[in-house]
């Protein structure tokens, strides 16, 4: 195709832009980085769409590489000495609207260099409300769902989120969507095997699962006034085995009720995928850690609640319970100040 021409914004001028030629390559990786995860990775390239979402990334320190625009309008929204940094690209809303993930379109896509954890810049406000929180998710296969933890582990303010490999990639579109910008709020690891996770752990820290199944006190003999009994491992741990394999070489675990106090300093929460469950690795790392089994009672013949929701209502208890023995023990540990 021939040379792109470039002009000068006229609504921001010192702004420039190219508008597409037809047949212009870059436009065919759109649909590419949104639908392959191995294209993602090997090319270190995501897809971003929307003022709020690509905003949050330039705030971040996303790197952009290409803008695609359908009015030049779209581009004063956006910080200008961030978007210089890219190649914006004028194209046709139609196109857009044929490559685009949502329902109702903007008119604004972006190829961001895949963001490394360790050199974005969080707002401020998430580092100061940080709390010695970890979010691990195990198993979590459903896009919408991981988006929708991933947004209530950066409202709670956990201070990192651990994905591993049997987790739905981060980056994904609908996750991003679902996510609401928390992936420019908290940092995000993805990919890990059992082995490697605990390396990015801080010392000394307790590991809680938050047990999906609703039947858990009860079947294992747990009375309302002994919480605390061992109980092996939930049967959904390892649907695909037999019954007897299930519970070979996975430790016993104490369960209580989630709001009874498990919140240590620094804590972990493992939240696993409805279908799957928790990993037998997550109650080994919970076990060595002196971690328990956190549940979250429902009413009998109630199916186990939505991993998402799970989720929420943990890492909030932990919140308030961490902050709560922040007031008795001011001297003891450093924690933020409840907004």
């Amino acid at each position: 195709p021939p040379p792109p021409a470039v002009e000068r914004s006229a609504a921001a001028p010192g702004l420039w832009y190219e508008k597409a030629a037809p047949g212009d390559r870059r436009l065919g990786k759109v649909v590419t980085i949104a639908k392959s995860k191995k294209f993602r990775d090997n090319h270190g390239k995501i897809l971003l769409e929307g003022h709020r979402l690509i905003k949050d990334a330039l705030e971040a320190g996303a790197v952009p590489q290409i803008l695609f625009f359908s009015t030049v309008g779209h581009l004063k929204l956006l910080p200008e000495a961030e978007i210089k940094r890219a190649s914006l690209v004028k194209v046709k809303f139609e196109d857009i609207k044929t490559w685009s993930d949502l329902v109702t379109p903007q008119g604004l896509l972006g190829i961001f260099s895949k963001p490394d954890p360790a050199k974005m810049s969080y707002p401020a406000a998430q580092l100061t409300n940080s709390l010695p929180l970890l979010l691990i998710c195990d198993n979590i296969r459903d896009p919408g769902n991981l988006g929708t933890i991933l947004r209530s582990a950066a409202g709670a303010g956990c201070e990192k989120v651990l994905l591993t490999k049997g987790c739905v990639d981060p980056w994904e579109p609908k996750v991003l969507r679902a996510g609401m910008g928390a992936h420019f709020r908290v940092p995000i690891i993805a990919s890990l095997d059992w082995d490697s996770l605990p390396t990015h752990l801080p010392a000394g820290i307790q590991v809680c699962v938050a047990d999906n199944d609703p039947d858990a006190l009860a079947e294992r003999g747990s009375a309302p006034d002994s919480p605390k009994a061992p109980v092996k491992s939930s049967p959904k741990a390892a649907p695909e085995h037999k019954e007897e394999e299930q519970t070979a070489g996975i430790p016993e675990l104490a369960a209580q009720r989630y709001y009874e106090h498990w919140a240590q300093t620094p804590v972990a929460v493992v939240v696993g995928g409805e279908t799957h469950g928790l990993s037998p690795a997550a109650l080994q790392l919970a076990a060595s850690t002196g971690g328990r089994r956190l549940v979250i009672p429902v009413v009998p013949g109630m199916d186990s609640l939505n991993s998402a929701i799970a989720a929420a209502i943990v890492l909030f208890e932990g919140k308030r319970q961490l902050l709560w023995r922040h007031k008795q023990e001011p001297d003891r540990q450093k924690l933020p100040v409840p907004g």
